[in-house]
Order: C-alpha cells, then sequence, then structure tokens
C-alpha cells in the first residue's frame, strides 16, 4: 500500500485530532516490528459541555437590524490544541536525539496542523508523511499495512 523503507529504529506517529501512538520498528525494513512506545488521548466532550453559552449577537451601528456571530467550534479547538501537543512531543524527543527518522501518519486536516507547530529538528527527522487516519487500527495491523 506504501512504497517506504522503514529501517529499525524508525519512529512512526500514528495520530488524529484525538489519539496519538507513538511507535519505534525494532524489526527490520522488510518486517516491520512496531512496539508502542507512548499512547496520547483526549477524553472527548460534546461541544455543550466545552462550550459556555449561546452564541453572541452583533447591532449594526445605523438602524435596528443585528445578526448572530457564529459560534466557535469547540471540538475543532480542542483537536488543534491535542496536536499541537504531539507536536510539542515530537520536538521534545527530536531534540533528545531519540528520533532520528520519522514516519508521520495523519488525517491531511492533522497533518496542516501538526507541520507549522514542529521544530527544525522534527521536521528534519521526518521521512514520511502519510495522509491517512489509522489511529483506531491495532498495531499489527498498522504494521501490516506499512510492510504492504
Amino acid at each position: 500500500m506504501v512504497d517506504i523503507k522503514i529501517v529499525r529504529g524508525t519512529w512512526i506517529v500514528v495520530c488524529d485530532g484525538a489519539k496519538a501512538l507513538i511507535l519505534e520498528n525494532t524489526g527490520g525494513s522488510l518486517k516491520p516490528d512496531l512496539q508502542t512506545r507512548e499512547t496520547l488521548e483526549q477524553p472527548s466532550m460534546p461541544d455543550r459541555e466545552i462550550g459556555t453559552d449561546k452564541p453572541g449577537r452583533t447591532h449594526q451601528s445605523n438602524g435596528g437590524g443585528g445578526s448572530a456571530v457564529e459560534e466557535t467550534d469547540w471540538q475543532e479547538q480542542a483537536e488543534k490544541d491535542f496536536l499541537k501537543g504531539v507536536a510539542a512531543k515530537i520536538d521534545a524527543l527530536a531534540q533528545s536525539r531519540e528520533i532520528r527518522s520519522l514516519i508521520i501518519m495523519a488525517p491531511p486536516r492533522a497533518l496542516g496542523v501538526l507541520r507549522p507547530h514542529l521544530g527544525a529538528q522534527a521536521q528534519a527527522a521526518i521521512t514520511a508523511e502519510i495522509p491517512k487516519d489509522l489511529t483506531n487500527l491495532p498495531v499489527d495491523q498498522i504494521e501490516r499495512y506499512l510492510a504492504a
């Protein structure tokens, strides 16, 4: 499915807006053996529990008209904050020189949030980005996907 060489010692981050798996390949490039190093999760709460009140209203300066202000998507904001935390974790690992080779697997929107928050060392370590959401698969199926 993917044409990426995963050498021994490569780290793989599989994430979306609510869960991140940080894996390390302890096997060879032909048969990856992914070991879970860390799992990060964010509790999923509905918008009604995250938000505080109904959307605000604005009034025109002339006349009596008014309109509603667009409500903040609290779920999307929480996902962005979570992905910023994942980027900080990747940066910390890259700065401590634990990560020399990195593959990131995430949905396209998550990749778009992660990229600008990764430091120079982490970006230099990236060997591949796979725009796919595999966070809910078991590790052995992720191995099969990468080996195919």
